[in-house]
């Protein structure tokens, strides 16, 4: 147990006792009672875990991490926690970049460009607790006005909050600062190009030799990753038989099944390949031997070829030629086959890879035009647009082949009707003809009860005022003494 003692100056100290017996002392200064009775109660917390040999709950881990330096160093002293290690950005950052063994060169070198970001603004020796959320903002913003496109930003800001990250599992921190900043690598189509064949071949004319040619031919043709992809490529991998080559990728492999991928060897690429085979010494072990240090820049020779082709260089010189075959294999090949072939995933091919290309909306075009052409030779062909034209002759019954005569009369144009001679108020209406051919059709009625069907298109109000004594029917139509028509 623990206890709170007050100093005649408005000082106060916790009291309590170790395991061995000793009687500790701990001074907290003028502190308000609360605040001092918490202290207390994490203290007879910090005892209880050493004296089971339990480690700490989380909420009194989160209040370690969250102590001044000063009270840290008493419970310390006192035996409580280990002594705080108070680390400084750069020599924490330092010693977390040497302990990563289990990465690859390229990723020590984007590590190492976080890390002169980092210190470039904050300093080598700034305290990582005194690093707040408002600082990493302020980073951000550091980053921005040092003109870096907004990817990169993202890229700075992530490696940041993997350093902080490390450092909250170590409990040197009490919280990540940079976890609240954005760090997703988004697409940005601004960047994009469809590498065309024209542009391609000409590239692909102008390189020095045959290395260099099956180096832009591997890119556009077979969707590698430049240059990784290219220097882990073997002879041995080439499986001509079959039409298919293995490609190792460095990038995935730590990935499940990621460590290498089979790829068509497409007729596009397939001269250069050869030609490159033809060319190869004896016992040559490695299909791009040039190039072979890592630190080379392919990039800068590429510039060269293409500013010597005449061309005008496009954006992300290797990534776009990938893009733009994963694009091309899209349309022709289905979508599961050619990410296996480009060793990607559906969602990053559509975030980062598949392009809306010019041919794209010339072909939507030409089937837009297709279809108004057909609209308009149907319109032609039936004589009246939306509708088709009539092709079967009615079929009556005997017993009623006299409705034939009836078929061939012409329907008046839409309108009114002329006034019909003995009806009360000569009112006129306007027959429905479609319509009353739609309720006839099918039926067996008997003839009146055609008057009121032909009463049901007038309003209310003509109702009242018309007496139909004629209709379709008269008294004198050869079916007025029938009991029944079938109209078909």
């Amino acid at each position: 147990m623990a206890s709170i003692s007050k100093d005649p100056n408005g000082r106060k100290r916790i009291i309590f006792s170790l395991p061995n017996g000793k009687r500790k002392a701990i001074r907290l200064g003028k502190m308000p009672q609360r605040a001092a009775e918490t202290v207390k109660t994490k203290v007879e917390q910090l005892l209880a875990a050493k004296v089971s040999g339990c480690g700490w709950d989380n909420e009194t881990a989160r209040w370690v991490a969250d102590l001044s330096d000063e009270l840290a160093d008493k419970l310390a002293k006192a035996g409580l926690i280990p002594a705080r290690d108070r680390a400084t950005l750069g020599a924490f950052i330092e010693s977390y970049i040497l302990a990563r063994h289990d990465v690859k060169p390229r990723t020590v070198e984007r590590l190492r460009l976080a890390q002169r970001g980092l210190v470039d603004h904050f300093g080598v020796d700034k305290p990582l607790r005194d690093i707040t959320p408002g600082d990493a903002d302020a980073f951000r913003l550091f980053l921005i006005g040092k003109g870096l496109a907004e990817n990169t930003v993202r890229r700075r800001c992530g490696r940041a909050k993997q350093f902080l990250a490390a450092a909250l599992r170590r409990r040197l921190v009490s919280e990540n600062p940079f976890s609240g900043l954005k760090s997703t690598v988004q697409a940005n189509e601004s960047r994009y190009h469809f590498v065309t064949q024209r542009e391609a071949q000409k590239t692909i004319d102008a390189c020095p030799d045959a290395q260099w040619r099956l180096i832009v031919a591997l890119s556009r043709y077979g969707g590698l990753r430049c240059p990784s992809e290219h220097l882990a490529l073997r002879w041995g991998d080439i499986d001509w038989a079959n039409g298919r080559f293995t490609v190792h990728s460095p990038k995935t492999e730590h990935h499940a099944g990621g460590e290498s991928r089979l790829v068509p060897i497409f007729p596009e690429l397939k001269p250069y390949l050869a030609e490159a085979f033809e060319q190869a010494e004896p016992g040559t072990e490695h299909v791009i031997t040039r190039y072979r240090d890592q630190n080379s820049n392919l990039r800068t020779q590429l510039l060269r070829i293409i500013s010597k082709a005449g061309i005008e260089p496009w954006p992300k010189l290797f990534q776009n030629m990938r893009s733009t075959r994963e694009t091309e294999l899209a349309e022709r090949f289905p979508i599961h086959a050619v990410c296996k072939w480009i060793g990607n995933s559906q969602a990053v091919a559509a975030k980062h890879y598949l392009q809306v290309t010019d041919e794209h909306f010339r072909q939507a075009a030409e089937e837009q035009d297709e279809a108004a052409q057909n609209a308009a030779q149907y319109a032609h062909e039936t004589g009246r647009k939306g509708q088709k034209a009539k092709t079967e002759t009615p079929v009556f019954p005997e017993e009623h082949e006299g409705l034939r005569t009836y078929t061939g009369v012409q329907a008046p144009p839409p309108g009114l009707e002329p006034g019909t001679t003995g009806l009360e108020g000569r009112c006129s209406i306007q027959l429905s003809y479609r319509g009353l051919g739609r309720f006839l059709l099918g039926r067996t009625i008997r003839p009146k009860t055609l008057i009121h069907a032909k009463m049901g298109g007038l309003s209310a109000s003509a109702r009242g005022k018309c007496t139909p004594t004629k209709t379709i029917i008269s008294e004198t139509s050869p079916f007025a003494n029938s009991s029944t028509i079938r109209f078909l």
